[in-house]
């Protein structure tokens, strides 16, 4: 079993369309471990995406997921990272296939709904800046 981060970002709570994209999610099979809401600080943001430290965009994506509420979320299930990662969708909803999460939800590349791990080590980094291992249903 393989696990990875999901996260609404702040522009699906603030339009109070969170529900849905967790009903989308249980609807194909994807297993909820763990959950909660979270407002992320700036200087959290940065920690969390320190992997894009430098780079052009870094300022105004920290600046944005610390704009306002986002739920995370621990989704388990057997090629969890790549079939998550194809149901969120391209990263620019405009390039997202129809029927994706981004698709139907992202307005730009930056606003795209949500967020999924591209790696099992990224995963596990993610996991843990969010979850302590007595938050996450073991599945037992």
């Amino acid at each position: 079993m393989q696990s990875t981060l999901a996260i609404i970002k702040p522009e699906i709570l603030k339009k109070g369309l969170s529900g849905k994209i967790i009903s989308i999610i249980e609807e194909h099979g994807f297993r909820i471990s763990a959950m909660k809401m979270v407002h992320l600080t700036k200087d959290q943001a940065g920690r969390f995406y320190h992997v894009h430290r430098g780079k052009f965009f870094f300022e105004e994506l920290t600046q944005y997921m610390s704009s306002g509420p986002i739920i995370v979320m621990v989704l388990s299930g057997d090629n969890v990272i790549e079939r998550w990662r194809s149901l969120m969708g391209a990263t620019d909803p405009s390039k997202a296939k129809e029927g994706t999460i981004r698709k139907l939800y992202g307005t730009d590349i930056q606003r795209n709904a949500v967020h999924g791990s591209d790696a099992p080590e990224t995963a596990a980094f993610e996991i843990s800046f969010f979850f302590s291992k007595m938050e996450i249903e073991n599945g037992s």
